[in-house]
């Protein structure tokens, strides 16, 4: 879907009528300068206003908003964040309110390589890099790997926020279908400037990436020298199963014990796992990639909050990740199974999906091919319901049969009226059906 984003609409008509009515009184002849400003980048015309609609729909009395990737504040560990908010300005308070190193808090940048660490995957500070949020990490990767026309392997359907973040570099996007029994991992990576994939619970598919598939994706890197990007916010939210072993650590396999220097990129977030506001995420990866990234984000935001960094900082080492995750896996366990019971009885005729294992979000593919779903969410909206559309997930805009659907935002009873009030949407769009 490629709508025109009604800001830059209402701002390009204000700029000129303002040229218009005061031109006189500005400019000395008409001929002599010209009244028309310069366009918006060519890029904004190829954007989508999906997560501007999914981001603002709880303003919108009645709406329903299953479209965005949006977590239960009511999990959000409010008393333990204000303390510890309170805390960190009174005891560092050069460093909260100051700026900071660009590449993050050197404690923090520890404690995440702690973290991270495993008996093979050798992680040390100089393989960490804090970012503000994980899409200030999607959105340097694109600048200090890809030049305009730059190919990007990604798997696909893609996530929507790292096509936004790579939009403006304007590169060429290779599909990597990985539940295709006939992907070739390294006919996929080669020639690519980098692969892209979100091996645990995929956003959008809601769908595990299997071992050998990660095996493979990863021995392919290694041989032919690409860069694998793993993008993992949702790998603490499994609600079924064992887990599998991360990218990074495959890759780290067999290695002399050192510090890690091999071609997988690892990203991570706090906002599934905490509290989105926070603003901290973090890329792990090889030295000369974080010096890379450290660069590049000198010249967008300087440095991550100190205050947000000191809070992440003190959460880790005081297990509230741990101590939450429990109430997260109930509670979204629950909505999701409710989700599901509502589609089979109100969706089964239209759609089919699988039960996702982790993750926030069913894919759940149209029966006929012919089902627009950027026109259901047309008809979705006016039935006070947001959800997906498949087109905003495909770089190219022609995927247009399935729809995402988030289920960790909405309570159980919320989640039917939802799905009713789709399931009613589609009623409508068949019966307007020229």
């Amino acid at each position: 879907m490629k709508l025109t984003h009604p800001d830059f609409a209402h701002s390009r008509s204000r700029y000129e009528r303002y040229g218009a009515s005061n031109s006189e009184s500005i400019m000395p002849s008409a001929s002599a300068v010209s009244r028309t400003r310069p366009s918006f980048a060519t890029w904004l015309g190829t954007t989508n206003d999906i997560t501007r609609t999914f981001l603002s729909a709880g303003g919108v009395p009645g709406l329903i908003n299953m479209g965005g990737g949006l977590p239960e504040p009511g999990t959000f560990p409010v008393p333990e964040i204000a303390r510890l908010a309170g805390e960190a300005v009174k005891a560092h308070p050069g460093q909260v309110l100051g700026y900071g190193p660009i590449e993050g808090l050197p404690e923090l940048r520890d404690a995440l390589a702690k973290r991270f660490s495993t008996p093979t995957t050798r992680l040390s500070r100089d393989n960490v890099f804090v970012t503000s949020g994980g899409m200030q990490g999607l959105d340097l990767l694109g600048k200090v790997l890809l030049d305009e026309g730059g190919l990007v392997a990604g798997q696909f359907p893609t996530y929507l926020g790292a096509l936004d973040a790579w939009r403006p570099r304007q590169p060429a996007f290779r599909n990597m279908e990985l539940d295709d029994p006939a992907f070739d991992a390294h006919v996929a990576l080669a020639g690519a400037q980098f692969a892209y994939a979100v091996p645990n619970f995929s956003n959008p598919t809601g769908r595990m990436v299997p071992l050998a598939t990660r095996k493979a994706l990863v021995a392919a890197a290694h041989c032919t020298g690409t860069w694998l990007v793993e993008d993992d916010p949702y790998g603490l939210l499994q609600y079924d199963g064992e887990p599998l072993p991360r990218l990074i650590d495959i890759s780290a396999l067999g290695s002399d014990g050192t510090t890690y220097t091999g071609p997988v990129i690892y990203m991570g977030t706090l906002s599934k796992e905490i509290a989105p506001g926070l603003r901290i995420g973090w890329v792990i990866a090889e030295p000369e990639m974080i010096m890379a990234l450290t660069m590049a984000k000198q010249g967008s935001d300087l440095c991550t909050s100190g205050l947000t960094q000191h809070i992440a900082l003190a959460a880790l080492e005081a297990g509230l990740i741990d101590r939450i995750q429990p109430l997260l896996l109930s509670t979204y366990r629950a909505r999701r199974d409710a989700l599901c019971d509502a589609m089979r009885t109100e969706l089964g005729g239209w759609f089919e999906w699988e039960v996702p294992v982790g993750g926030m979000f069913v894919w759940a593919i149209a029966r006929d091919p012919a089902l627009d779903t950027d026109l259901l969410l047309h008809h979705a909206l006016e039935a006070g319901v947001c959800v997906s559309p498949s087109s905003v997930f495909d770089a190219a805009g022609r995927n247009r049969r399935a729809i995402r659907i988030n289920f960790t935002l909405n309570e159980p009873d919320r989640l039917a009226e939802g799905v009713r009030r789709l399931a009613e949407a589609l009623v409508t769009m068949q019966a307007r059906k020229p």
